[in-house]
């Protein structure tokens, strides 16, 4: 019998290592998991505000943009139009990747945005493993940063609301018209419809522009049958919004588009040969009937589409904001209101970025 106490005794000792063991493991992984914020890293500068952290209390108007090395001039003729057109205070928040953070601040530091606020923020493609498939027919649209709209509140940033612009924007408005609008209850986001202009619908037509859902979901799979969406609903472009942070993360939308990202990575309900590339499907799914409507006179889109369709001139003059979304963009040749885009152009002082344009005789 006292062997047998003893026996028990040793295998009671046993058991509660085991215990400590497994619980230490477990904790110790917690500790170490990398989080998803750990893709993002502030790069400080000189444009920062050093004592604190930028909140609505600043009354500064945040805009997020990205600066890809080969787009960077694109980027900063953007910036150039919204800090020229508006007295109010602009905070820019630029998301690059690491290669392009060096020529990012250099451009900035060295020519006529040296006196803009700005934070450089650096993004690790690294998020969108097994969330994106490589695709030959718009490579461009399968560029990292064109995924960073998806992740707006794990950026460093410490606001309510934010206005995200693609590149090839020029704002030709005061911008805290923009960022004034009032979202409806419950929505996360405003967005402009892609019905919403009647004075662009010639023009959409005549250049084969998909408007609706369906063409940019694959209705023969299960998957999207089953969301249920009308597939002549009207689409909306996802290069210029307005978000409401809370919001966002109250309904997780970061974790909603990522499922989708991954649903299309395993069934392919999507692809980049289809009008919006990869980027697009995820969030005209998730924001389906869910986000208030921008003044359409703030995205006036479709510039990039083709070389030859042109809008009037009169038009042009009262919109607010220009978007050469599409293959044809102005800093290339060819592509059209080109003058419209140059005159907030500034030069990259490394010499790398350069416009291209046909040769003039004589």
């Amino acid at each position: 019998m006292a062997l047998l106490r003893k026996i028990n005794r040793v295998l009671v000792v046993l058991l509660v290592l085991m215990v400590c063991l497994l619980l230490h493991s477990t904790l110790l992984r917690a500790s170490t998991r990398p989080k998803v914020s750990d893709h993002w890293k502030n790069l400080d500068n000189a444009a920062q505000v050093p004592a604190a952290r930028l909140s609505e209390a600043d009354d500064v108007i945040p805009v997020i943009i990205c600066a890809s090395e080969e787009r960077m001039g694109a980027t900063m003729a953007a910036i150039n139009s919204i800090y020229s057109n508006t007295e109010v205070s602009v905070f820019f928040y630029i998301v690059t990747l690491r290669d392009a953070v060096k020529l990012t601040r250099q451009y900035i530091e060295k020519t006529k945005l040296k006196d803009i606020k700005y934070k450089i923020l650096e993004f690790n493609p690294m998020v969108l493993q097994r969330k994106v498939k490589p695709d030959s027919s718009r490579p461009d649209l399968l560029h990292p940063l064109n995924f960073v709209r998806f992740y707006l509140p794990l950026l460093d940033i410490n606001h309510k609301r934010v206005i995200y612009l693609d590149d090839d924007v020029i704002v030709q408005g005061d911008i805290r018209d923009l960022f004034s609008i009032k979202l409806k209850p419950g929505h996360a986001a405003a967005f402009a419809t892609d019905c919403d202009l009647p004075s662009t619908h010639e023009m959409v037509r005549s250049i084969g522009m998909q408007t609706t859902y369906m063409g940019f979901l694959d209705y023969r799979k299960q998957g999207v049958k089953d969301l249920g969406i009308n597939p002549n609903d009207c689409s909306f472009n996802p290069g210029v919004f307005v978000a409401d942070i809370g919001e966002w993360k109250k309904q997780k939308i970061t974790k909603q588009l990522e499922k989708w990202m991954e649903e299309n990575f395993s069934h392919n309900i999507y692809s980049s040969a289809m009008a919006g590339g990869v980027a697009t499907p995820p969030m005209l799914i998730v924001f389906h009937d869910k986000y208030t409507t921008l003044d359409p006179l703030w995205h006036v889109r479709h510039l990039g589409w083709s070389p030859d369709a042109h809008y009037s001139d009169s038009f042009l003059h009262e919109a607010h904001l220009l978007h050469w979304n599409g293959p044809f963009k102005p800093w290339n040749y060819p592509a059209v209101h080109l003058d419209l885009w140059e005159k907030w152009f500034i030069p990259d002082p490394s010499g790398k970025f350069s416009l291209v344009r046909p040769e003039r005789n004589g």
